[in-house]
């Protein structure tokens, strides 16, 4: 056994310092299509919003159209560009508010 552990403890390590965690909010619409208010995406490490969202993408391709037209906020600061993001950072995916 404690081999075992070990091992798994130093994979664990290892997987840790080349991803990061990032905690996405989803308001209004995004929230709809997600299903939950918010939830922690673990990404490469050094990522960038752009990557972030390829992501959320691939889980809810329902978002595609919206993330067209939806504001970007990294720790309550608005974003107009891709950003890179940092382990713990907080991003939140605001639509339009009004229903067109």
């Amino acid at each position: 056994g404690f081999k075992l552990e070990s091992s798994i403890s130093v994979w664990s390590d290892s997987w840790i310092a080349i991803s990061m965690e990032v905690k996405v909010l989803y308001f209004a619409r995004s929230r709809e299509i997600a299903g939950k208010a918010q939830e922690v995406v673990v990404i490469p490490e050094g990522s960038s919003t752009t990557v972030l969202l390829d992501e959320l993408l691939e889980k809810y391709p329902g978002l595609r159209d919206l993330i067209k037209f939806a504001a970007l906020a990294v720790n309550m600061d608005y974003v107009s560009e891709s950003v890179l993001l940092k382990n713990g950072d907080e991003v939140a995916i605001i639509p339009p508010i009004s229903g067109g």
